[in-house]
């Protein structure tokens, strides 16, 4: 079991940056693959970045956020960030951190929600014109 944190989103202008952290607790987060979703109103949560612990940490990125946004962990502070770059008025939405147990399957669907176990209560990123 494992308990996820967000915190570091807030209201930023286009072209801005922000630092997003995910803190777990309950088992160290090097245990789990984990990942970034977001969810703008109205529509569907998607992908945007993952983090596999092992076999030298690969991560995933969704297209729109690639060359932008990158997703990193340390394992000393049992927290996952994802920074943010060039922040867009459509990267406006809830980002919430998740959790897989199969880091197998996170190295193989690491975009599909339901590879993850845990999530956390999201936190909202705001991107102003």
């Amino acid at each position: 079991q494992v308990t996820l944190v967000e915190s570091g989103g807030g209201l930023v202008q286009s072209g801005g940056s922000l630092r997003l952290s995910c803190a777990a607790s309950g088992r160290t987060a090097s245990s789990y693959a984990m990942g970034w979703f977001r969810q703008a109103p109205g529509e569907e949560r998607e992908f945007v970045a993952s983090l596999s612990w092992s076999g030298g940490g690969g991560t995933y990125y969704a297209d729109s956020v690639k060359g932008r946004f990158t997703i990193s962990g340390d394992n000393a502070k049992n927290t996952v960030y994802l920074q943010m770059l060039s922040l867009k008025p459509e990267d406006t939405a809830v980002y919430y951190c998740a959790a897989a147990r199969n880091r197998v399957l996170a190295v193989s669907r690491p975009a599909a929600g339901t590879t993850y176990d845990y999530w956390g209560q999201g936190t909202q990123v705001t991107v102003s014109s």
